[in-house]
């Protein structure tokens, strides 16, 4: 693909914020190498990848990889025979070693969670973990660098040494600083010059101490003397500081031995991580400027719904729905400057670039792309003054080109065909342009305020018309696209509404020919049309949307409430059994009774089928009871009829409280003391009326705590609103709880959510205070508030 065009549609711009989610070297790198595919195959597979890693940001937030620098330079000295890579080498390997361990566990924990994934996980099984060369480095190399104690049993025994060493050394050394000597001393503290111990002694003093002097201040009042007392001690620590250096010099050997049959495959693993990092990227990139995944047609029909300019402020842009590619192959958009001609065509290109990419686009989803071999585009006033060229010649130049490399293909964009020369000519030029791009069918979209191509447009096959909308009442452009309807004259109706003087304009309309008056007239009509359609459409698709909404929140009650009245049900059926066993129970013992006294009398003062008869009547109440009439689930029945003002017990809290308004997702708004809170119906239990007398002993709500309420808060994960919503909701429970302090986990990530609680937080009067965890509790992913 041309690079030109790159830069004419500002391609780099979108690398440049992507990158600023990457964490690796080699993900910067793959990034710098981005550039679109014309390979359908390589296309779909990317975009499978960025949907993965969208997926993923979705449930988890994003795949943990942390900063890794890339290893390919210390990769090239392992070739080296005898060569040791340093400490923080072998530490860079490590991180990334122990990192691909991490993420491995991570897409495992996916795959028992049952998330299904398109091709990233594929990526995931070619790491190779090297488990045994891990452990090594991680038992003997910290993260920065240093060889740690473990490394070999001879290291760890010299240092030991030299810790007793050096512990004698500053033992023997006190003396002098605790004792009487010390007023001989500069500053009573141990240092060190040339690797030994020594005490500042004031110089006139020196000749009391002996031993050796290593050094002096620049004043020379003052000496750094090694006492002749720890030369010795000071001669041993040297030495087992030289064997130090030599055992680690040789573990550093023997590591970077080790890793050297596996140099082809540490590369691999950093490449891997790299494009993990990559499509990660790719995936909160999309997220952040709510990107959609595309679908891709091979017959390069493009479809884009509601599409957005990714480099303008989502609250700013208008989106616009661009449709080319199956019912026509060329689109002249006609019409005054400054109504958003430059920018729809950008978009359009821009989307395409990115879609071809592997990247998502800033368009609705079900939106299409296409896989264009060229995407060829002349936008901007390109006068180029080293070139000697005007505006019309750099342009025509730039049209040559694109004519010479054009294809079937091929997408081109052209702004303000034909001009900078004289009206007619660059018209007809303009004709002819659009006439040479369709004889090679190649997809295009033109901009132009010639009136003539009007006309052009209509009567040409797979070609429409289409401009910006303008609202004459505001003198405002709207920046939406209208295709189909032409681009309308207002210079007339602008001066009009300018206060220019009536007369002129009707003077001004004299001199305009008939037909275009006519054609004006026309397309004013159809462009209010137009207008009122798209006006009616969007207010029909919101109240689509808020049906769908209630029918899908209707459902969900209508099952929670089919759930509840079956468990209802069986509870009380239950309840009446149980009722029919204890009388059946109770006749049996009364049964017995009397057949034991009939035999104490020697009389059959009951007659034994009035018992038979007695008994099977208890037994036929156990059978099929009549619910209708039970009074157990009456009783139930009654306990959660829920009216406006009702006393009710809230269950999960063991707290009273009075209904206030049942909300539209069936909870209740429920007044506990001073709080009020939304809660589930199945969690509350109407109470048997109160007199008026006592009712107001029934507002005070003690503060317990309450078992079925956490601490901590964990938000990672959710989305931004379903995490204010749930916030909000423990805050109060967390109040009611009696909790004087609980902690919010919002994870680091981009920091959206972490600015949403804290603001939160901050706007709510019952915090008395609130601050991170400690660097060892989460550190800033985390959130300790107090209350008042």
């Amino acid at each position: 693909m041309n690079s030109k065009v790159f830069t004419t549609l500002e391609y780099g711009k979108i690398k440049q914020q992507i990158e600023q989610f990457l964490v690796t070297d080699a993900g910067r790198e793959q990034l710098v190498s981005l550039t679109p595919s014309s390979d359908y195959q390589q296309v779909k597979e990317w975009l499978d990848e960025t949907a993965d890693g969208a997926d993923v940001v979705r449930l988890k937030g994003e795949i943990p990889i942390p900063n890794l620098t890339e290893i390919a330079p210390f990769l090239k000295r392992l070739n080296i025979e005898n060569s040791a890579l340093s400490g923080t080498e072998l530490a860079h390997i490590k991180k990334l070693l122990v990192s691909m361990k991490v993420v491995v566990s991570f897409f495992d924990t996916l795959a028992a969670e049952d998330v299904k994934l398109r091709s990233i996980d594929e990526l995931v099984s070619q790491l190779d973990l090297m488990p045994e060369i891990t452990d090594d480095l991680v038992r003997s190399v910290d993260d920065d660098g240093r060889i740690l104690d473990g490394a070999s049993s001879e290291l760890r025994s010299v240092r030991r040494a030299i810790q007793k060493t050096q512990t004698d050394i500053r033992s023997r050394m006190n003396r002098f600083i605790k004792g009487a000597d010390a007023k001989y001393l500069s500053e009573p503290i141990i240092t060190v010059r040339d690797d030994r111990f020594v005490i500042p002694i004031k110089a006139e003093f020196k000749q009391r101490f002996g031993g050796i002097v290593h050094d002096q201040s620049a004043s020379g009042q003052t000496l750094y003397v090694e006492p002749s007392s720890v030369v010795e001690n000071n001669n041993e620590l040297r030495r087992l500081q030289l064997s130090e250096r030599e055992e680690e010099r040789r573990i550093l050997i023997a590591l970077t031995a080790t890793l050297r049959p596996y140099s082809d495959s540490l590369k691999n693993n950093m490449s891997l991580m790299g494009h993990l990092d990559f499509i990660n990227a790719k995936a909160k990139y999309a997220d952040s400027v709510k990107a959609t995944l595309p679908l891709i047609s091979t017959d390069n029909y493009v479809n884009l719904r509601k599409a957005r300019q990714p480099l303008i402020d989502i609250d700013k842009v208008v989106p616009n729905d661009i449709e080319i590619g199956e019912k026509y192959r060329s689109i002249i958009v006609t019409g005054p400057n400054t109504g958003g001609k430059t920018i729809t065509i950008k978009t359009v290109g821009l989307l395409q670039l990115m879609g071809q990419s592997g990247l998502f686009i800033t368009a609705n989803e079900e939106s299409h792309i296409g896989i264009f071999d060229d995407v060829f585009a002349d936008i901007g006033d390109d006068q180029s003054i080293e070139a000697n060229l005007s505006t019309f010649s750099s342009h025509l130049d730039n049209i040559i080109s694109i004519l010479n490399q054009l294809t079937d293909k091929s997408l081109v964009l052209l702004d303000e065909l034909g001009a900078g020369t004289d009206p007619k000519e660059g018209a007809a030029l303009a004709m002819a342009v659009i006439d040479a791009i369709a004889a090679k069918s190649s997809e295009l979209i033109a901009t132009t305020h010639y009136p003539e191509l009007k006309a052009f447009a209509y009567d040409r096959e797979n070609t429409i018309n289409a401009s910006m909308e303008f609202d004459v009442e505001t003198l405002k452009p709207t920046y939406r696209l209208m295709i189909g309807v032409p681009g309308q004259s207002n210079a007339l109706n602008i001066a009009e509404k300018l206060g220019l003087d009536e007369s002129i304009i009707e003077k001004a309309r004299a001199y305009t020919d008939d037909s275009n008056q006519d054609i004006n007239n026309m397309i004013a009509e159809l462009t209010e049309q137009t207008r009122k359609a798209r006006v009616d459409a969007e207010e029909l698709e919101i109240q689509l949307q808020d049906a769908t909404e209630l029918q899908t929140e209707l459902k969900a009650q209508f099952d929670k409430y089919q759930g509840s009245k079956q468990k209802l049900f069986e509870k009380a059926q239950f309840e009446a059994n149980q009722v029919v066993s204890d009388a059946k129970k109770r006749a049996d013992e009364i049964i017995a009774d009397l057949h034991k006294k009939q035999a104490q009398v020697g009389k059959a003062t009951v007659k034994e089928n009035e018992l038979i008869e007695a008994k099977g009547a208890l037994n036929a109440l156990e059978v099929e009871p009549n619910l209708k009439k039970n009074k157990v689930l009456k009783r139930e029945k009654r306990k959660h009829d829920f009216h406006k003002g009702d006393e009710v017990l809230v269950k999960s809290y063991g707290q009273h409280g009075t209904l206030v308004d049942k909300q539209k997702d069936g909870s209740w708004e429920v007044q506990m003391g001073i709080l009020k809170m939304k809660i589930d119906p199945n969690d509350l239990e109407k109470e048997k009326s109160v007199p008026e007398e006592k009712q107001k002993y029934r507002a005070h709500v003690s503060r317990t705590r309450s078992s079925g309420i956490s601490p901590t808060l964990d938000l990672r994960g959710e989305r931004y609103e379903e995490a204010m919503s749930r916030l909000d909701s423990y805050i109060d429970s967390a109040l009611l709880a009696g909790y004087p302090t609980v902690t919010i986990i919002h994870g680091k990530g981009t920091g959206a959510l972490r600015n949403g609680v804290n603001d939160y937080l901050k706007s709510n009067p019952r915090v008395g205070s609130y601050g991170y965890s400690a660097p060892n509790a989460g550190g800033d992913g985390s959130t300790i508030v107090k209350f008042k």
